[in-house]
């Protein structure tokens, strides 16, 4: 699906450890400003405990998880707009991702400097989100000079844009995040083709040292923003999950639960970025592969059998479709069959969640 998510955050909040322990990737993680200059990237598998249930039942030969493309982007700071601190190059890095994940610092510490001296998470949040509403600001005045040359020479549909433009600038001008406001399907196209940072939608990331009660406070001051704004937050210990993924598959279930953990921050990461960046996800099960495909929530059955193949969308006759829930509670896809829990589906078929689909197609 090509879904890429940019990680940022001042210099030194932890960015490239969560970033090396999401994806493995190795990249250098100093203590010291600009360590990352070009971005780095990295693919995420997002972990599914269904799809192991699922190659399990099928005795599948092949089991492959869905993927999020991450880019660990190099810490902007103040002035970034004007660019400073290579902040031009970084800031068109920002623009060509889906959602931001925003690492804020949430831990003490005289061992990782702070660039402004001292951790104060809000302030942090506002120093990057001043820069990328000062540069939509810039972005936004030139589009719009541009289009009110058209309106000039009479083009109606380019009035109508400059009045969303005009309304976009004066509510940067007030410091509103543009993310969290609603927008027309015709609005929402503009923003698109805009690429205007701060209409992105945003995962704050709290960093967390391994005392997490001493982080409580601020991590409740990054909750109480969140909240403000409709956004989500999740917390992770870079330094735990960086330890984590550097142990071999087999012993980091022991090591959750030495910590007393369930699960690893990492896979709430992505289940939290498959929710911003409203994603579902079907699947396909055989005895060759079973697999997890995500795709945005409400694509209808012919274009979901398209990620697939383009052949499958083209050729589409049906979908056979089952939930996993079904699947789970009959034990076998013959039960789920005889218990008339097995549906045949035409074009007009919405993909839900969980669905088990087997797609017919003829080219």
């Amino acid at each position: 699906m090509g879904l890429c998510c940019g990680m940022i955050g001042l210099p030194n909040v932890g960015k490239t450890t969560v970033f090396n322990a999401l994806t493995g990737s190795g990249a250098l993680a100093a203590n010291y400003p600009f360590a990352t200059v070009d971005p780095n990237t990295g693919i995420a598998l997002v972990p599914d405990p269904r799809l192991g249930v699922l190659t399990d039942l099928f005795k599948s030969k092949k089991m492959t998880y869905s993927t999020l493309e991450v880019r660990d982007i190099a810490g902007l700071v103040e002035g970034a707009s004007k660019g400073e601190g290579l902040g031009n190059q970084f800031l068109g890095h920002i623009r060509e991702v889906d959602a931001l994940l925003h690492v804020v610092r949430c831990f003490q510490g005289t061992d990782v400097v702070h660039v402004s001296g001292g951790v104060d998470p809000i302030r942090d949040i506002g120093v990057i989100e001043t820069e990328l509403m000062l540069a939509d600001l810039e972005a936004l005045d030139r589009r719009k000079q541009k289009t009110e040359k058209k309106v000039r020479a009479g083009d109606k549909k380019a009035a109508v844009e400059v009045e969303f433009l005009t309304r976009l600038i004066g509510l940067l001008d007030k410091g509103k995040w543009l993310g969290n406001l609603t927008y027309t399907v015709e609005e929402r196209a503009l923003l698109t083709e805009c690429q205007l940072l701060s209409s992105k939608p945003v995962l704050f990331v709290a960093n967390v040292s391994e005392q997490v009660s001493s982080d409580e406070a601020m991590v409740k001051a990054v909750r109480e923003l969140a909240d403000e704004r409709g956004a989500r937050v999740i917390t992770i210990c870079g330094q735990l999950e960086a330890e984590l993924s550097s142990l071999p598959e087999a012993e980091r279930a022991d090591f959750l639960k030495e910590m007393g953990l369930t699960e690893s921050g990492l896979v709430r990461l992505t289940r939290e970025a498959y929710i911003l960046l409203n994603i579902i996800t079907f699947f396909t099960a055989g005895e060759i592969e079973s697999r997890a495909w995500p795709i945005p929530k409400g694509m209808k059955a012919p274009q979901a059998a398209g990620k697939i193949h383009s052949d499958m969308e083209r050729g589409f006759i049906r979908a056979e479709v089952y939930y996993y829930d079904d699947l789970l509670a009959c034990g076998s896809e013959a039960k789920v069959k005889e218990k008339g829990l097995f549906r045949l589906e035409g074009k007009d078929y919405v993909i839900k969640e969980a669905d088990i689909v087997y797609f017919r197609f003829n080219v």
